[in-house]
């Protein structure tokens, strides 16, 4: 695939939801290109910290986006996006502006992956990524309720394909597999 033959996927989901392993699977099996909406704050806060939190980045893209408009990240994406072509995966949907973004783009198609919020709480709980993943039922709860958050579930409404992932693995890749071939029609 040629950089006029590019395909963009972005992927929208709640914390836990299944968007690594989503984004992951497709550099695998179709060796897309990888990119987060979040790499511009993870590369900020990781000159600072090794380890950060879900609420750090939270807070560093409130303050990025006071100073630098709703659309700060948007605009680190489009630099890299004009240097990649083929299949390129933007991972972490989660503002309506991120939403915009992807619409706007050629060849652009939006996957909510989801779970129910217990589901997805067990599978962070442990797994040690960032600073807050064990913590409590309650505090994943209130975590959710950040404006970084909020809007998931409404972009997610108007995706191109919804995939539930509260299966197993298999069941994930089948649904994926299955969204994947109407898109490289």
């Amino acid at each position: 695939m040629e950089k006029r033959n590019k395909i963009i996927i972005g992927l929208v989901g709640e914390t836990g939801s299944g968007k690594d392993t989503v984004a992951n699977y497709l550099k695998e099996k179709h060796s897309a290109k990888l990119m987060r909406f979040a790499d511009p704050l993870n590369e900020t806060l990781s000159l600072f910290f090794e380890k950060y939190s879900k609420q750090d980045q939270q807070w560093l893209v409130t303050e990025f986006r006071k100073r630098y408009g709703n659309d700060i990240l948007c605009q680190a994406l489009a630099k890299k996006l004009k240097e990649t072509g083929g299949l390129v995966v933007l991972n972490g949907v989660r503002l309506l502006e991120d939403e915009k973004f992807i619409r706007n783009l050629d060849n652009s198609f939006l996957f909510y992956i989801t779970a129910n919020q217990k589901l997805r709480w067990k599978r962070i709980h442990n797994r040690g990524e960032k600073a807050d993943d064990n913590s409590s039922f309650e505090k994943f709860r209130e975590i959710e309720k950040a404006i970084t958050e909020t809007h998931i579930p409404k972009i997610g409404s108007r995706a191109d394909f919804v995939i539930r992932n509260e299966k197993d693995l298999p069941f994930l890749l089948k649904s994926l597999d299955e969204a994947m071939k109407k898109v490289l029609k």
